[in-house]
């Protein structure tokens, strides 16, 4: 894969020529990351005891109103760095501890992540994790096939007004039901080893307030569309009014502890028991990373 000059890398296929302009997402003709770091704060099974070797894209296909990460989604603040630098931040990840190598939001750089993997070669021995809001193209999930160990992915909404309104993406449940299904035909049932995903499928659903009717049709889909026993299921509570959430009167609060509650026992009634449900408590604002270069560095 190249660098585009009509970019199609996302479900947006804005056109743009990453060589001489932005795309929607913000990706540019170079790499760009707000941090590369070991990261406690993923699913246990992720994290682990030593931490997820976590690499923050600049930038998103997607435009969620509510982004906990909108400094670099929205904002687009990170450094540009090379693909052979790339490369060295996964080595140097590795030799930091880290049970796997988390490439979040990633997929506006799809050419770019696939050459420094390619560069990083045999000596990369640890999972890779796919960390993506779900929007993809299959023609993107195929492309990664073979090198991602580990789909940790989105489905936010079922309904179309809601990732319209929320997000800015009226076909995104078309396109993350999608993806979501090829995630799990491709990887096939979760492997454990101590405690520690080495392969397959993590969905989450982050339950927003005001929005259980939505929340209850994801996990539908979730218990009667995708394979059973086929992936984890990762239940959200952490949801705080971030960037312009507070413009969206549902969204200017946390979601209650029965709004939950029901979320809770929506997903064990429909038997999506093989995962993880957050506390209650979890909707706090440190438990966003700090974006300030850690680990981004380019020598070249």
């Amino acid at each position: 894969m190249q660098i585009p000059t009509h970019c199609t890398l996302c479900p947006r296929a804005c056109g743009a020529d990453r060589t001489q302009a932005l795309g929607v997402c913000g990706g540019g003709r170079q790499v760009r990351l707000a941090r590369a770091a070991l990261h406690f704060w993923e699913e246990p099974c992720i994290s682990g005891t030593r931490g997820s070797g976590t690499v923050f894209f600049s930038g998103c296909p997607l435009k969620c109103c509510y982004c906990q990460n909108f400094t670099i989604s929205a904002q687009n603040f990170g450094r540009e760095v090379s693909t052979r630098t790339l490369a060295d931040i996964f080595l140097r990840l590795q030799e930091q501890g880290a049970h796997n190598i988390n490439l979040v939001t990633a997929g506006h750089y799809l050419p770019w992540v696939l050459e420094a993997l390619n560069l990083a070669g045999p000596g990369l021995t640890i999972p890779i994790v796919y960390n993506t809001g779900g929007y993809e193209t299959a023609e993107a999930l195929h492309a990664l096939k073979d090198v991602v160990d580990i789909w940790l992915t989105d489905i936010k909404y079922v309904s179309s007004a809601l990732s319209a309104e929320y997000s800015g993406a009226p076909d995104y449940f078309e396109v993350a039901s999608a993806a979501a299904r090829t995630m799990c035909r491709m990887a096939g049932p979760p492997v454990m080893e101590n405690g520690l995903l080495k392969r397959g499928v993590i969905v989450r659903h982050l339950a927003l307030p005001g929005a259980m009717a939505d929340t209850r049709a994801v996990l539908e889909f979730m218990a009667t569309e995708l394979p059973k026993g086929g992936f984890l299921t990762s239940l959200m509570s952490q949801y705080t009014p971030f960037y312009k959430a507070r413009e969206h009167k549902a969204l200017n609060r946390r979601i209650s502890t029965y709004e939950y509650r029901q979320a809770v026992n929506l997903a064990v009634e429909l038997g999506l028991t093989q995962g993880y449900m957050q506390e209650k408590s979890s909707a706090k604002e440190e438990y966003t990373p700090s974006f300030n270069l850690e680990g981004v560095e380019d020598k070249t």
